[in-house]
């Protein structure tokens, strides 16, 4: 019995050794992946604050709407559409 729990022991000993450098050879290959990732995360991390809060959204639309740069214009033409259509539905 003690020669089965010295066997396991020793498995144990390698296997854990083997997880270690994987652990670290996986680390390694991804650390180009580190930044491109976080900026998708983040981006994502936007995009679900906006679905669960869009009153923020349209807020901001309109507030930028009745400023006076060119993008306004467009924006509130843009509005002024998205509303008809939705009131035809």
């Amino acid at each position: 019995m003690s020669d089965k729990l010295a066997e396991l022991a020793k498995r144990r000993e390698r296997l854990v050794a083997q997880a270690t450098v994987q652990r670290e050879i996986l680390a390694q290959s991804i650390k180009p992946w580190l930044v491109p990732l976080t900026l998708v995360d983040q981006g994502l991390a936007v995009l679900n604050f906006v679905k669960k809060h869009p009153v923020l959204m349209i807020g901001g639309v309109l507030l930028s709407v009745y400023r006076s740069n060119p993008l306004g214009k467009y924006l509130k033409q843009g509005l002024v559409t998205w509303l008809a259509i939705c009131k035809l539905r």
